[in-house]
């Protein structure tokens, strides 16, 4: 069986379970490393803003999984301890499960996400999960174009179901998650945004990244709500109903 991956969010929603979320983002690390069929994971906060933001989110977490295969996942979402604790904690959960499709570049040194053999050609819906350490001498050019970075996504881009900002480590280690309908959707934000083409020309001129990757998913399954819904319900019901 082939890996998958998974990303689940969690909202915190009391003073207390939020101090407890944060303080897990050094504590839990020994209790999922050592979960059994884990290849790769990454417990990350969240950004207040759509995509890359300086300022927290402290309601919401995000912890990232590549599993052996997706028995190994429902294993640890039925089983593990530390997850029990997460969702005894946390007000809502969304986990979505997904087979890559395509990754350029690299985190953390390697590459977790092989692309999957196993995809649905029923199945037109695409992730996205776009990492960056960012240079420390290039932060402040890099934060300063953000904000028209994203604009396209403050006005609303067709076909976007949902998107996220999160990360590892605040202002230097950025992600982003976005949930979309169909790759042509995907395609006319990356390639017809003008705010979005000129990201990329900056970051091929002023070569403000350390590290960074760019992922394609196929998403399949998901469990669970976020802000009171499964955003992806619906469109796993239009296509495969």
């Amino acid at each position: 069986m082939a890996s998958i991956t998974t990303l689940t969010f969690f909202r915190f929603s009391s003073r207390k379970s939020k101090l407890w979320a944060f303080g897990q983002m050094q504590f839990a690390h020994i209790s999922i490393a050592k979960s059994s069929g884990l290849i790769f994971y990454k417990l990350m906060g969240s950004g207040r803003d759509i995509g890359f933001s300086i300022f927290p989110d402290w309601e919401v977490y995000a912890l990232l999984g590549v599993w052996e295969n997706e028995q190994a996942a429902g294993d640890f979402f039925n089983h593990s301890p530390i997850y029990k604790k997460y969702q005894k904690r946390s007000f809502e959960q969304w986990t979505i499960f997904m087979k890559p499709i395509q990754t350029k570049g690299l985190w953390s040194g390697g590459n977790p996400f092989i692309p999957s053999l196993e995809l649905d050609s029923n199945n037109t819906l695409i992730a996205v999960i776009t990492r960056a350490t960012i240079k420390p001498n290039k932060l402040l050019k890099f934060w300063r174009f953000v904000p028209t970075s994203q604009r396209p996504i403050e006005r609303g881009c067709a076909g976007l179901i949902y998107t996220k900002g999160v990360g590892e480590a605040p202002i230097i280690q950025m992600a982003t998650f976005s949930l979309w309908e169909n790759v042509e959707s995907l395609k006319n934000f990356a390639y017809n945004s003008l705010e979005h083409r000129e990201a990329i020309k900056r970051t091929q001129q002023i070569d403000w990244y350390k590290e960074e990757m760019f992922t394609r998913f196929q998403p399949f399954k998901t469990t669970g709500t976020l802000e009171g819904i499964d955003l992806m319900a619906p469109y796993l019901k239009t296509q495969f109903n």
